[in-house]
């Protein structure tokens, strides 16, 4: 039975990196363009876009951005939960990294750059929102992408697919104390009720249907019905979903980029440099305990990206379309692809860093 599972996990994966995944980075600035110029000439299409908002949170930008999770959420299979204490190394590694230094170290470097280093160029207002914007981000592990860069690096699929689902589940309960703690040690006010809401509704509600789909369909129809003619169905979903998010963000953003584009490089500096941090801190950690590369490599990769569409979603509902905080999650989304396909390479190129090491 696993080695089903594992073989169809392992054609659910693109072999390649696809057009949209390739050249994320060349869409999301696409995007940024699109999104500029309705701003600027076209701005009775944000004006009308901002009528629609319940409690803070943007309508149209949630029905995007539940068609960005969802069809994520449907690939995660919470069966292999069982199996975590099987081989603890890998998985204590990717938790460790994830949630007790990665936040933290992300937070360091935001108040580094923004409030010390770049002081002269960053508004202390703005440094805030630039702030909040990167905590939300380090505090959101990646759980779609990660796929991709686990096959790239010739990762376990299996073991890629446990570190995912338990990463889920952790956000449920992790997620919205570190965001709190951290955000409140800035100043920052924050309304937990906003941000109860949008965890529930970005990732409680979409990851409960998902696992109620996923459950109805495999049982009715069998696990490689489901993995071969009812996932496809969702192929560009999310990809669909992020680019009109994106656009309606910097129809908002717009007159901010065009006033000041030195902010865009300014907040991608720490963002890279952190992304770079936590891969090494992981992956050098795993080659010290012995961890097979098919392990590491990809708990790096975890531990590097980020789950920016949760990060999008919940800067949208607590400070707006138009803030500093939403601003600097997509400038994730616009720096992450070059940044985690350099790792890859890294990966791959050290790959004889482990060929001492046995399996897990």
């Amino acid at each position: 039975m696993e080695s089903i599972i594992k073989k169809e996990i392992e054609k659910s994966e693109k072999k390649i990196l696809g057009i949209f995944e390739k050249y994320l980075s060349f869409w999301v600035l696409s995007c940024i363009g699109v999104g500029i110029f309705i701003g600027k000439f076209l701005p009775i299409i944000p004006e009308f876009l901002k009528k629609f908002e319940y409690a803070n949170v943007s309508i149209p930008i949630a029905i995007l951005i539940w068609l960005m999770i969802y069809p994520m959420m449907l690939k995660v299979d919470f069966s292999f939960i069982k199996d975590c204490f099987k081989h603890p190394k890998g998985l204590t590694i990717t938790l460790v990294s994830n949630w007790l230094i990665k936040p933290f170290t992300m937070y360091l470097f935001a108040l580094l750059f923004f409030t010390v280093i770049f002081q002269n160029f960053i508004s202390d207002s703005l440094a805030k929102e630039y702030i909040a914007g990167a905590v939300l981000l380090g505090a959101a592990p990646c759980t779609a992408m990660v796929f991709v860069w686990s096959y790239l690096v010739k990762g376990n699929p299996m073991y890629t697919l446990l570190q995912v689902a338990i990463n889920d589940l952790i956000i449920l309960v992790a997620f919205i104390p570190i965001v709190s703690f951290l955000l409140g040690i800035s100043g920052i006010a924050i309304p937990y009720d906003t941000l109860l809401l949008s965890v529930g509704l970005f990732v409680v509600i979409p990851l409960l249907v998902a696992y109620l789909t996923r459950k109805y369909h495999i049982k009715k129809n069998g696990h490689e019905c489901f993995e071969k003619q009812f996932l496809p169905k969702f192929k560009h979903i999310t990809e669909i979903g992020l680019l009109f998010t994106l656009i309606i963000i910097f129809s908002f953003q717009g007159q901010v980029i065009l006033d000041s584009p030195l902010n865009i490089a300014l907040i991608a500096v720490p963002l890279i440099i952190q992304t770079f941090f936590i891969f090494f801190v992981t992956y050098l950690w795993a080659r010290f305990w012995k961890v097979s590369h098919d392990i590491a490599a990809p708990a790096g990769m975890i531990g590097a990206s980020n789950f920016f569409e949760l990060a999008v979603a919940v800067s949208i509902t607590l400070f707006g379309l138009n803030s500093g905080a939403t601003l600097v999650t997509v400038v994730g989304v616009l720096v992450e692809v070059p940044v985690m396909l350099l790792l890859v390479k890294i990966a791959n190129n050290t790959r004889y860093w482990f060929n001492e090491n046995k399996k897990f």
